[in-house]
C-alpha cells in the first residue's frame, strides 16, 4: 500500500487536498504537524498526529513537529466555544521543553539521515516580526471574507461568547507558519486533526498568493468513543503521556477497558501492527470475545510504545494482583509508589500506629473499622476461610494484627470474600 492507502485503511484520513497523494508518491516530501504547548505533556489525543508523523517517516518522508511557542500565546478558536486563558512566557518555555522531550521518543532525529525528524518552534520566527510588518506582508494576502468563511470562526461569531480579534487572527498566524516552513524548509504538506482544516487551508492559500507555490494538506478524524463519551478522558481527567501525570498502570488500564467496537478501530489507529496482523487479531477476538485478546494486544502495544516493555510488564503483573490468588509475593515486591498505583480506587481505612504497636484484636479491628458490620460477621468469615491479608488467606489461628503485617511499614490489603478489598493505611 502507498502511504495514503495505508492511512485510509487505518481510518486516519478525513479531508485531503487534491494532488496530495500524487505529491507523496512522487518524491520525499517534508510535512509538519503543530503541537500546542498548553501543558508540559501531551495526552493521548495527540497520539494520532504523532503516529501520522511516524507513518510519514517510515514511508521515507521528512517529518517536522512544530511546537507552537508563538501560537500558544494567542489561542486557537478551533473546536473551542470560549476564549482560552493565555499563558506566560515562562510557562510556555517549560511546556515546550516537556513536549519536545516526548516527541523525541517517537520520531527518528538521526541527523545523518535525509529524512531525519526536526522540531521547530514558531516563536523563533515570530519574535522578529512586528505588528505593522505582519499586517502589511501577510494580512493583505487573505481577505476578511475568506477568514469569516471558516467554520471555526463562524461558530464563534454566531455563539454567545463571540470571538476576540486575537483568536480571529489565529488562522493567519498558523498560515504564516506553513508559509515560513515552505520557504525555509521546503515543507509542502501540513497535517492535523479535522478541526484544523480551516487553519491549514489558509496556509496553502497564503503560499499560493504570497509565494506563487503549491502546497498540500490532509486531516485525520477526531477520535470518538462508541458510547459517545469523550476520548481520552476518565473521571480523573486526561490520560497523559507523562508517567508522572498518568501512571503506566492507569495508562494500560485505559486501553484494556476499551469496548469491543472501540478496540477494533483503535488497534488500526494507534498501533503500527500490519494489516494482516490486525485482521488476524480481530478474527481471533470475534471467535472468543470474552477473552478480550484485542484489548490486551492494544494495551500492550500502546504501553510499550509510549512507556516501555518494563512498564507494560509491571502493569500486567499489577492488574493480576486483585484478580488472582497467587500474588502475595508480587504484592510484597512493590514499592510504595507502585502499590498506591495498583490499589488506587480501593476503599481506604485509616488507623493510628498505636493501634498496631502492641497488637490489636483482629476481629475487633475488622468490626471497628466497619470492614464488617459486626464482630459476629467477621468471625463467621474468618472461620469460613474467606478472609485474606495481603493476598494470604488467614484462619482462626490469626487473632491479632502486628506491625509485620504491614506493606512498606504503612499499608495492609484486607480482602473480604472474592471481590471486596480494603486498603488499611497506618498513619
Amino acid at each position: 500500500m502507498t502511504l495514503i492507502e495505508e492511512l485510509r485503511w487505518r481510518g486516519m484520513v478525513q479531508d485531503i487536498m487534491p494532488g496530495t497523494e500524487e505529491q507523496l508518491n512522487k518524491e520525499m516530501t517534508s510535512a509538519y504537524i503543530g503541537f500546542d504547548p498548553t501543558s508540559d505533556s501531551l495526552h493521548i489525543g495527540s497520539l494520532v498526529p504523532i503516529l501520522l508523523l511516524v507513518h510519514l517517516q517510515k514511508a521515507g518522508h521528512k517529518p517536522f513537529a512544530l511546537v507552537g511557542g508563538a501560537t500558544g500565546m494567542v489561542g486557537d478558536p478551533s473546536g473551542k466555544s470560549e476564549e482560552r486563558n493565555l499563558l506566560s512566557e515562562d510557562i510556555l518555555l517549560h511546556n515546550q521543553a516537556g513536549v519536545k522531550k516526548q516527541l523525541e521518543r517517537f520520531l527518528d532525529f538521526d541527523a545523518s539521515k535525509l529524512n531525519a525528524a526536526e522540531i521547530v518552534n514558531n516563536y523563533d520566527w515570530f519574535k522578529e516580526i512586528d505588528f505593522l510588518g505582519f499586517i502589511r506582508d501577510v494580512g493583505k494576502h487573505i481577505t476578511v471574507n475568506y477568514m469569516m468563511g471558516k467554520d471555526s470562526v463562524k461558530k464563534r461569531i454566531e455563539g454567545e461568547s463571540g470571538i476576540s480579534f486575537t483568536e480571529f487572527t489565529y488562522q493567519l498566524i498558523q498560515g504564516y507558519d506553513f508559509y515560513w516552513l515552505y520557504k525555509n524548509k521546503n515543507c509542502k504538506l501540513q497535517m492535523g486533526g479535522s478541526d484544523q482544516w480551516g487553519n491549514i487551508t489558509t496556509g496553502t492559500e497564503l503560499i499560493r498568493r504570497k509565494a506563487g507555490g503549491e502546497a498540500f494538506a490532509f486531516t485525520c478524524p477526531l477520535v470518538a468513543k462508541a458510547d459517545g463519551g469523550k476520548f481520552g478522558k476518565t473521571e480523573k481527567g486526561n490520560i497523559w503521556l507523562d508517567a508522572k501525570k498518568t501512571s503506566p498502570y492507569q495508562f494500560y488500564q485505559f486501553w484494556l477497558n476499551a469496548s469491543d467496537e472501540d478496540a477494533k478501530k483503535w488497534i488500526k489507529l494507534f498501533t503500527l501492527l500490519s494489516k494482516e496482523t490486525i485482521e488476524a487479531l480481530i478474527s481471533e477476538h470475534d471467535a472468543a470475545p470474552h477473552q478480550r485478546s484485542l484489548q490486551k494486544k492494544l494495551a500492550e502495544e500502546l504501553s510499550v510504545f509510549v512507556h516501555s516493555r518494563e512498564d507494560y510488564d509491571f502493569a500486567v503483573k499489577a492488574s493480576e494482583i486483585l484478580f488472582s490468588n497467587d500474588t502475595a509475593a508480587v504484592l510484597q515486591s512493590l514499592n510504595e509508589e507502585q502499590l498506591l498505583q495498583v490499589l488506587e480506587g480501593v476503599p481506604t481505612v485509616n488507623i493510628s500506629k498505636e493501634q498496631l504497636t502492641e497488637g490489636c484484636d483482629l476481629i475487633s479491628f475488622l468490626a471497628d473499622t466497619q470492614i464488617f458490620p459486626s464482630k459476629g460477621e467477621a468471625k463467621k468469615m474468618l472461620q469460613a476461610g474467606g478472609l485474606a491479608i495481603n493476598k494470604v488467606k488467614v484462619g482462626v489461628e490469626k487473632t491479632t494484627l502486628l506491625a509485620e503485617d504491614l506493606l512498606q511499614n504503612k499499608y495492609m490489603l484486607v480482602q473480604k470474600g472474592k471481590k471486596n478489598y480494603y486498603l488499611v493505611i497506618v498513619g
